[in-house]
């Protein structure tokens, strides 16, 4: 009787380290394994978002290109379809952004200008400083809500395209995880 319960004792834990090594741990959410369906955008809005930076638009049309050619989702037209949302930030020190407007004031008794209406003069300044990594992030959908973040890194260069490395690493690790 005791010499069972030392075997039980000794070989109880060494079984069950055993059975726990045999597990693969996952390292991405089971989301990219039921998904169908994707969308991808900027932290700035969608690909047709008229304030949209040029560098920002280039890496979602990249993303989306990279999507169709691993063939694993299917783009949705509507984001309220999409089952992951890809969100792309280019890196950026700093961006401006620098306008204007032409016109002449209405002139006012003895040639005195007064207050322009309709066409006048004026300047447009705008500014973007934020992190100089490029950004890549798959948010989960939630009802009534923002969503969940099931992936997130960063890197300098990382939507670089063709390569888009962020990318890449996304699509291996859920090819690992959940091979095909």
């Amino acid at each position: 009787m005791k010499l069972t319960r030392l075997l039980a004792l000794v070989l109880l834990p060494t079984l069950l380290f055993a059975q726990s090594q045999g597990k693969k741990k996952n390292t991405v959410f089971a989301a990219f394994k039921t998904a169908r369906y994707v969308w991808v955008e900027s932290m700035d809005g969608d690909i047709f978002s008229p304030n949209l930076l040029p560098a920002d638009r280039r890496a979602i049309g990249d993303v989306q290109n990279a999507l169709r050619d691993w063939g694993r989702y299917v783009l949705t037209p509507n984001r309220s379809d999409a089952e992951l949302i890809f969100v792309v930030r280019t890196g950026r020190r700093a961006e401006a952004e620098v306008g204007g407007t032409v016109g002449r004031p209405n002139s006012g008794p003895l040639g005195h200008p007064t207050q322009p209406t309709g066409a006048g003069g004026g300047a447009i300044f705008g500014g973007e400083v934020g992190p100089a990594d490029d950004l890549l992030k798959v948010i989960m959908p939630t009802s009534g809500g923002r969503g969940t973040q099931v992936w997130f890194r960063t890197e300098d260069g990382g939507l670089a395209s063709p390569d888009v490395p962020l990318f890449e690493q996304l699509r291996e690790a859920v090819d690992h995880d959940y091979p095909r």
